[in-house]
């Protein structure tokens, strides 16, 4: 590997980084790769030592002599919590910072109800799942909500749906609780971050997430990175027009978006409409396990809506991988096919001549996974770890006096 100049590597935080990315594990390896003097790798790795968020191994391998002291992430320094709000379901977790789910629950969640109701239940649960481990142990907390966020300012911004969420600025409501770093993003994108890091880290650097459940909501890749827009509202795809719609006034005041025509919310409104009684998925599936055609032909109208958007994301930005995800999608697969048939048919040659369309692997996990992901981007870069913010735990106090 090159030699690299000190100024480049100087600090804590980017000894850090070599650490936790494998580039170096001893301080003979930090010197090679930073160019430090011993002396300042030293004053470094004591540092990281102090604070915790490195660990001595001595049992590295030997090539004759003492073996090296190795030095590890040490991902049992802190924890940080996270959440993913869909529109009547949420997950919540405690994990490491590896990003390792410690612990999590699902709850029943109405999003409608406004944040002065689902925020205190979701703080709550966090409590809950974090035991009798101090609060100086969270350092970062994380959450997605299905509404369009100014990610820098993290306030919801949702004039027309989830109107009592609208301009709410939630990371000083949680950090009354949970004094540590927050940081808030739309629901699709957490999922969109926990897919790519999980499944296609290094295999597929642009990657659309498309989540077909309650409602309709797209994350972006682009270049190994999630693609928020100049103030977050990339991807909300949601609210593009399909034709031959039918007429259907959308929660956001236009006609015929592909949310309110092809999402689990608009399938369940149409099978009522030709005189079925459903009242959940549960019951959409046992049709199409029957061979209904009614509830056949109006999956495959909304997987054909739904693919005439995808095609024209797919060719605006071509992807490598287009990954279905959300209740609707996992459970039907004549939605999934009936989506790939039309990017296919409708995309040009060229977007899709490697692409691939696959069905989650994650599942719900996915939120909370890139939840923690966000999280941990954020406060162990090195720029964060190098702040005067990252302290080792001092107090011991419990967090359920705190909610």
């Amino acid at each position: 590997m090159p030699r690299r100049p000190a100024a480049a590597l100087a600090t804590s935080g980017e000894v850090l980084r070599l650490i936790r990315s494998g580039e170096a594990a001893t301080r003979a390896d930090i010197g090679r790769v930073t160019g430090l003097s011993r002396p300042a790798v030293s004053l470094r790795v004591t540092e990281l030592l102090e604070r915790r968020l490195v660990v001595e191994d001595s049992e590295g391998p030997s090539t004759g002599g003492r073996p090296p002291t190795r030095l590890i992430f040490n991902a049992s320094g802190g924890v940080v919590l996270v959440g993913s709000l869909g529109a009547s379901r949420a997950q919540v977790a405690v994990c490491d910072l590896a990003g390792k789910v410690l612990a999590d629950t699902a709850l029943s969640v109405d999003v409608e109800e406004g944040p002065d109701v689902v925020l205190p239940l979701v703080m709550r649960s966090w409590s809950e799942l974090l035991g009798d481990r101090p609060v100086s142990l969270v350092r970062g907390v994380g959450l997605g909500v299905p509404a369009t966020v100014e990610f820098a300012a993290g306030r919801t911004e949702s004039a027309r749906i989830m109107a009592s969420w609208t301009g709410v600025a939630i990371p000083p409501i949680i950090a009354e609780s949970f004094p540590a770093p927050v940081f808030l993003d739309n629901d699709v994108n957490v999922i969109a971050i926990g897919e790519h890091r999980e499944i296609y880290a290094g295999e597929a650097d642009d990657l659309l997430f498309i989540k077909v459940s309650t409602r309709i909501g797209s994350g972006v890749i682009a270049g190994g990175e999630i693609l928020r827009g100049a103030l977050g509202a990339a991807g909300e795809i949601g609210h593009i027009p399909v034709r031959d719609g039918g007429g259907v006034l959308c929660r956001c005041g236009n006609i015929d978006c592909v949310d309110s025509v092809a999402s689990g919310t608009a399938i369940l409104r149409q099978l009522r409409a030709r005189g079925h009684e459903v009242t959940s998925l549960a019951d959409v599936v046992s049709l199409v396990r029957a061979g209904d055609a009614e509830t056949m032909t109006v999956v495959r109208d909304a997987a054909r809506m739904l693919g005439e958007v995808v095609a024209s994301a797919v060719n605006l930005l071509n992807p490598s991988v287009v990954v279905l995800g959300g209740d609707v999608a996992e459970t039907f697969q004549p939605m999934v096919s009936g989506v790939r048939e039309v990017i296919y048919r409708r995309s040009t040659a060229l977007a899709t001549r490697n692409l691939r369309i696959e069905r989650s692997r994650l599942g719900p996990s996915a939120g909370i996974i890139g939840c923690a992901h966000m999280v941990l981007d954020h406060i162990l870069s090195p720029e964060a770890v190098d702040s005067a913010g990252w302290q080792p735990p001092r107090s011991v106090r419990s967090v359920r006096s705190l909610v």
